[in-house]
């Protein structure tokens, strides 16, 4: 994936709402059926810091947008994610719940004395029920399908204007926070 607007024709943007995401990326993933364009890769993000992933997801602006399994294992190759406040509801136009909506943030070392970073994932996945299935696409609740249980992922680094405590690194501090020998790394006070 070497453009950030991989199959789209010049000029279009992907900026989907939330209920996109769920209903016409995240639904039809999970039910396997087609989903046109087909933009969204999928990624095992574990392996990856979240400062790598440009070339391995759908980049549009500062954003990065891929399909991942479920995972409890949250560990990258020099942090970890971590949950962060509480899951919300994802809501359709017509105010009908169709998923959930997590939000992690980002930590370079070791849980659980990690250091925050400013890198945030949203991650989307549907109800663990079928009852948002019926309510996406009737004409899909008869679809036999293996049970996989996908989420979409959008990942980008929160600017320090957004949050106003000042202790968020940048990603150059955390390229030197992941660094093997911490003990020799001088930081300003």
């Amino acid at each position: 994936m070497s453009g950030s607007n991989v199959n789209l024709p010049p000029g279009f943007r992907f900026y989907p709402t939330e209920e996109e995401l769920v209903v016409h990326f995240l639904h039809r993933k999970a039910t396997l059926l087609p989903c046109h364009p087909d933009v969204i890769p999928d990624l095992d993000l574990y392996p990856y810091d979240p400062w790598q992933l440009h070339g391995k997801a759908l980049a549009e602006g500062k954003q990065w947008y891929f399909y991942s399994r479920r995972t409890q294992n949250r560990i990258a190759e020099n942090g970890y994610w971590k949950a962060i406040g509480i899951e919300e509801p994802v809501l359709t136009s017509a105010n009908i719940r169709v998923g959930m909506k997590k939000y992690l943030g980002f930590y370079v070392g070791e849980a659980p004395a990690g250091m925050k970073t400013s890198w945030i994932m949203e991650e989307y996945g549907l109800l663990s029920s079928d009852s948002c299935s019926s309510s996406i696409s009737r004409s899909s609740k008869t679809r036999a399908h293996p049970k996989i249980d996908w989420v979409i992922c959008k990942v980008y680094e929160r600017s320090s204007d957004e949050d106003g405590d000042g202790e968020e690194l940048s990603c150059l501090d955390e390229v030197f926070l992941s660094l093997d020998d911490l003990e020799e790394i001088s930081l300003p006070n």
